[in-house]
């Protein structure tokens, strides 16, 4: 129901969303720690709505129909802001093409498989990429300015999350191939109930 709390978390996920898009089109030290500050609790969020989900025996279609779409749409929303604002340095742009080409991939698959009563479980690799990847973009929507407006401009923010971005573009490269072959073994076997896969 939309009244439970972990579907309500997930929601304030995607509310929050235009937020940071905005304060990062600002781009002034205090919205650019703003931004930092609003992606981080909606990081929290995600964490939190699953678990309560499960303790609370809370689960439902709404949440999980919800929760991969307010993931994608928080990460998608920011990588694609600071590329247009020009705001990812060292190259970082071409990690934030692969994790969105991922994202893609693997939603993809997810419906295919889907359709074929077939899960495609999260592993634990794919964990420590999400991990560095959320951690890289909240130290990419801080900036530079971020650490000289909390007095700590010795700290290369911009750096650490470059650094981040590409471990978790590596991560994701590794990931990705597991899903897809995973998916395609599925296809191969001819799943029952299989659909042909569209483009």
């Amino acid at each position: 129901m939309l009244t439970d709390l972990p579907n309500l978390l997930t929601l304030s996920r995607i509310v929050v969303v235009p937020i940071v898009v905005g304060l990062v089109v600002i781009h002034t030290a205090q919205t650019d720690c703003a931004a930092c500050v609003l992606f981080i609790l909606a990081g929290i969020t995600d964490y939190l709505d699953g678990k309560l989900a499960r303790a609370w025996n809370q689960n439902s279609d709404l949440g999980r129909m919800l929760d991969p779409i307010a993931d994608k749409l928080l990460v998608g929303a920011s990588l694609m802001v600071m590329a247009g604002l020009g705001r990812l340095p060292y190259g970082c742009l071409y990690p934030a093409i692969i994790i969105l080409s991922r994202e893609i991939l693997v939603s993809g698959l997810r419906e295919y498989l889907a359709a074929t009563r077939v899960g495609l479980p999260v592993t634990r690799l794919a964990k420590w990429k999400t991990g560095f990847q959320m951690t890289a973009i909240g130290f990419l929507l801080a900036g530079d300015s971020t650490a000289v407006l909390l007095h700590i401009g010795w700290l290369p923010v911009d750096a650490m999350g470059a650094v981040m971005m590409w471990i978790a573009a590596i991560l994701t490269l590794i990931t990705g191939w597991d899903y897809l072959s995973t998916g395609l073994r599925h296809v191969s076997r001819g799943t029952p109930g299989a659909t042909k896969l569209s483009s």
